[in-house]
């Protein structure tokens, strides 16, 4: 017979945060996630210094694992640079496509968290130049006439895509964001 062993405190409060803020939203509250995640009061602060501190681990959590979703994603997509760029539009078009699809994380903590000195924030912003630097490694392969500029456009597509596919149902956020990357892409190419 085997047994498995019920994660930490700390890895306990980490999923429920994960999942709750995704779906709730950051502004939880903490009796909401100790309840989730059955721990004690104590054990927030022990391991997070309080709900920021929680917070923001949460995302790097997040955040590390759709950097690694990102790069499968082009490195399933082949070797051609215009293609790898496209099939991550294309991933998150269907992501954003789902009639449950609540938002980008990222996006809805940047605009829940007023503090701007908040720790999540440096979070999502590590998040959005890592992000940057794999699409301007593309334009570059790709021989883009303005790699950086190309990536920040698809920043933008990205945010934009994300953000009308949790707020717009049925605007077919997916299509549109095709064409404005292949726009992206294709602009920048035999300049």
């Amino acid at each position: 017979m085997t047994t498995s062993a019920k994660p930490g405190p700390r890895e306990r409060l980490l999923l429920a945060a994960q999942e709750l803020t995704y779906t709730q939203g950051v502004g939880i509250g903490v009796d909401a996630l100790l309840k989730a995640a059955g721990v004690a009061r104590r054990s927030l602060y022990e391991h997070f210094g309080g709900k920021d501190g929680l917070i923001a681990e949460m995302l790097r959590r997040s955040t590390a694992e759709d950097e690694e979703r990102y790069r499968a994603t082009m490195a399933e997509a082949g070797d051609d640079p215009r293609v790898r760029l496209l099939a991550v539009v294309d991933r998150l078009g269907r992501i954003a496509s789902d009639a449950d699809f609540p938002g980008c994380r990222y996006l809805a903590a940047d605009l829940a968290l007023s503090d701007r000195d908040h720790p999540a924030h440096e979070v999502t912003r590590a998040y959005r130049r890592t992000l940057h630097g794999l699409f301007v490694d593309e334009f570059v392969a790709i021989g883009h006439a303005r790699p950086e500029f190309a990536a920040d456009q698809l920043l933008i597509l990205v945010d934009g895509l994300l953000a009308a596919g949790a707020t717009r149902p049925g605007s077919r956020p997916a299509a549109a964001s095709r064409e404005l990357a292949e726009h992206i892409i294709d602009s920048g190419l035999g300049a």
